[in-house]
Order: structure tokens, then C-alpha cells, then sequence
């Protein structure tokens, strides 16, 4: 696998040359797989995309296997607006609204829950599930497996009768699969069904050529390093840009409170940590919302303007421009309480 100090120091250079590598093994290579690890933010749906494009203009029918509805729906809708005029096939479940109803209004996109409803057609997407009950067609010449360290062991071996090769695209730093029954007579093992699909893949077949995206384009200079280090580090990658490239400033100062100190330490440094009292709290802990709701005010209460590498010109900080994620942690066995940091 190729190192950061053999990559150009231009990240847009070292982004291009990896994803140039990455097409050139998928299309002319001659092993069954080729594996793609992503960080987040590198690019990996377009990267997903470009190669379906490519491989759909070579005349190689194509499947791509997803992990979740929302993924195909996504994917589907990317080609779409990448080429109007290719043929799409989005195979569902025969479930109540299986797929997103923006794919109506695409004349180029056909759906059906029936895998021989798409024949003649260049590319069919579904979810690994849908795809492990089609049986009796004949195997496609390519695959694309999207987020495939989401992909447990099990259900790549239920698909891979249905292609003859497959690129395999995914981020290495995200939480292995799991199974809701015990796996423990497998834990180790080069079989355990439970293990990711790349895992699986490289212990059986360790020749296959792996890449890499070395550039998130998501993460900060001053966050790209952290979580490289802490999450990535046998795939490294670098930020696309550069200290200073992102900026963001207020034209209301802060009123000392903790959210505005949290707010200018993050505006600083690129990061905030907004710590509560330590104290037992219920399952869903009201404090904890209330703060997370008063800093997101107060960002906006505060005329946030930012600036970065697509625009050096104040963009204002609008709600449409603030995300907030959560994490679902279980409560501890025996009791309905959690006790905060």
C-alpha cells in the first residue's frame, strides 16, 4: 500500500493520482477484487460513482451493493445527476415505500423488485440483503461493494456468486459489524461470519491489490492528525487543506457564559469540549439537550460568519449550516441510569 511520503504534497495531486490508481487496477487489472480504504471525507461516493460511470461507458455490466436503503437511494440518485442519460436499475424489497420517491421523477431510473426486470440494463443497485435472494441470472461482469467494512463476512459469501469481480470501497475506522447472536466459536478465526467483508476478503486472498484515499476533504488541518492518528493509523491520511484555510468568527462577543467560551475555543482551535457536572442522569438526559441546544443558539445568536478554501469571503452561519450528531450509548446492565462524565 502506498505511504503518505510517496504521495505528492499537493492533496488534490496525491487524491488524483490514488483515484487514478484505484480506476486503472478496476477496469485493466486482473484480480478478482480490489480494495479501497476511505477515511471520512476522501471522496469515496464520488469515487463509487466515477467508477460505475467508467465501467458502464467500457460496456461491463454492473452491480453495486449496498448496505442500507438510503445508501442505494443515494448512490442512485448521484449517477443520475452525473448522467441523465444512463440507465439505472434500483432493485427493492416489495415492502411499503422500499425506495425514496425523488427516484419518480428520474425517466432514466426503472424499478422493480425483480432482478430479471433489469436486463440489457447498465447498472443495478440494491442493498446486500435484496441481493442475497436473486437467484438464477447470470453473474454480473463487475461489482461494486459500497461501505464495505459495514459488510459482515456472511452476506458478502450470500452475494458473491452474482459477480465475477468487484471493487470494494469502504472506511476502515468505522465499528466492525455485529450480530445480535453469539460468535464467540469464531472469534479469531479466518471465517468467523461476523468479521467485516474486507477482513474476510484479505485473509483468504492477501494479493489483491488494496488503495487508499489519502486526502479527507471533511476534516480540518487541525483534526485530520488527531484522528488519523487515534483511528487510522495503519491507513494514514492528510487534510486537504491547511491551517488557517477555514475560519470562523463572530460579530457578537462572547457573554462568558460556558457554550460562548466552548464556542471561541472551538473558533480557536478547532475544537470545544463542553463539559457538565458529573451526576447521575436518566436514560435521556435533559441537561445534556438543553446545552447542545443553547450552543447552537448562541452560534447563531451570535452572527457566526465563516470562511474557507471554496469561499474567502464571510458565508453567515445559518441553521441549515450546523449539524449535530448524537451517540446512542446503552445503559449500564441492571439499571436505567447512566452516570455523566
Amino acid at each position: 500500500m502506498t505511504g503518505l511520503s510517496a504521495v505528492p504534497t499537493d492533496p488534490g495531486a496525491a487524491a488524483g493520482r490514488a483515484t487514478d490508481a484505484i480506476l486503472r487496477d478496476t477496469l485493466h487489472g486482473t484480480h478478482r477484487g480490489v480494495v479501497v480504504d476511505s477515511p471520512p471525507g476522501a471522496g469515496k461516493s464520488t469515487l463509487v460513482v466515477r467508477a460505475a460511470l467508467e465501467l458502464a461507458a467500457a460496456g461491463r455490466p454492473l452491480m453495486v451493493i449496498a448496505q442500507t436503503n438510503a445508501q442505494v437511494d443515494d448512490l442512485v440518485l448521484r449517477l443520475a445527476e452525473k448522467d441523465p442519460e444512463l440507465s439505472v436499475g434500483r432493485l427493492h424489497s416489495s415492502d411499503p415505500d422500499p425506495y425514496d420517491k425523488a427516484l419518480d421523477d428520474l425517466a432514466n431510473v426503472r424499478k422493480s423488485a425483480k432482478a430479471a426486470d433489469f436486463a440489457g440494463l447498465s447498472v443495478v443497485i440494491s442493498t446486500a440483503a435484496k441481493w442475497a435472494h436473486v437467484k438464477g441470472v447470470e453473474p454480473w461482469r463487475h461489482a461494486i461493494v459500497d461501505e464495505a467494512y459495514q459488510m459482515r463476512s456472511d452476506a458478502l459469501l450470500a452475494v458473491a456468486g452474482l459477480f465475477e469481480r468487484a471493487l470494494f470501497v469502504g472506511d476502515p475506522g468505522q465499528l466492525d459489524p455485529f450480530s445480535i447472536v453469539g460468535s464467540e466459536q469464531w472469534a479469531g478465526l479466518s471465517y468467523d461470519p461476523s468479521a467485516s467483508a474486507v477482513t474476510t476478503l484479505l485473509a483468504h486472498n492477501p494479493e489483491l491489490p488494496q488503495h487508499r484515499l489519502p486526502v479527507s476533504w471533511r476534516l480540518p488541518a487541525s483534526a485530520a492528525p488527531l484522528v488519523s492518528d487515534a483511528f487510522y493509523p495503519y491507513t494514514p491520511f492528510r487534510s486537504g487543506t491547511e491551517h488557517g484555510d477555514r475560519r470562523l468568527g463572530f460579530a457578537v462577543p462572547s457573554d462568558g457564559s460556558g457554550p460562548d467560551r466552548v464556542i471561541d475555543e472551538a473558533a480557536e482551535a478547532g475544537w470545544g469540549l463542553l463539559e457538565l457536572p458529573a451526576r447521575h442522569t436518566p436514560r435521556t438526559d435533559p441537561e445534556a439537550v438543553r446545552a447542545v441546544a443553547l450552543v447552537v443558539r448562541r452560534l447563531l445568536d451570535r452572527g457566526g460568519a465563516a470562511t474557507s478554501e471554496r469561499s474567502p469571503d464571510p458565508v453567515p452561519l445559518t441553521a441549515d449550516r450546523i449539524a449535530v450528531g448524537t451517540c446512542r450509548v446503552r445503559a449500564p446492565p441492571g439499571g436505567g441510569c447512566a452516570t455523566r462524565p
